[in-house]
């Protein structure tokens, strides 16, 4: 049985969650007619890497990164992306994406054969790198947001970027506790089919 939610999380009917601070992304297009949304897909993500608690997530997938700030920033400004939900190191949660429109988070992707993630799936990206530990203030965002996603959509696994985009992506990391996140989230094991009963493979 999974734990209840917090009441501050509330998913509407337009798919935007209540709860979170809601910052709408240029970046995202209608998912094919008739796709259902059955897949959840974790990522970490740091601007600079390896650095926290700036504004340039946000400025990137608004397409307002200013290249001149950081050397890396140069290599990506340009680039169109975003997801659904970014959680923040104190916990706090942003949607950038409808749930019920396609966000760009796992570019070139396939899960089991099924190519083009985007079609099918809900990015949530955890501030964090793969080398640090997240936060416990994350784990209980993340997991109180997937256990309100499945309970409204059809979601039926979950996954890490690397999982999706083998060799391409390596987030969310060594770093990411998947049993305490599928604990928290009260996800059964074949929930996790890239993992031996919600440890990490």
């Amino acid at each position: 049985m999974t734990a209840p939610l917090p009441s501050r999380l509330r998913l509407d009917g337009a798919g935007w969650v209540e709860g979170a601070r809601r910052v709408p992304s240029p970046n995202f297009d209608p998912r094919p007619p008739g796709m259902p949304v059955d897949l959840l897909v974790v990522h970490n993500i740091s601007l600079p890497p390896g650095e926290f608690g700036s504004d340039d997530i946000e400025a990137l997938f608004l397409n307002r990164l200013d290249p001149a700030r950081h050397p890396f920033f140069a290599t990506i400004h340009a680039v169109r992306v975003s997801a659904h939900f970014l959680v923040r190191r104190s916990g706090e949660l942003v949607q950038f994406v409808s749930c019920q429109d396609r966000a760009w988070h796992a570019g070139q992707s396939a899960f089991f054969g099924r190519e083009r993630c985007n079609d099918f799936s809900i990015g949530i990206e955890l501030e964090g790198c793969d080398t640090l530990p997240f936060e416990p203030a994350q784990y209980d965002t993340a997991t109180a947001l997937t256990r309100l996603l499945l309970r409204a959509y059809p979601i039926g696994a979950v996954a890490g970027h690397s999982d999706i985009a083998p060799g391409r992506k390596t987030d969310p990391g060594p770093c990411f506790d998947w049993p305490r996140f599928a604990r928290g989230a009260g996800l059964a094991p074949a929930m996790l089919p890239y993992r031996r009963g919600g440890e990490a493979a």
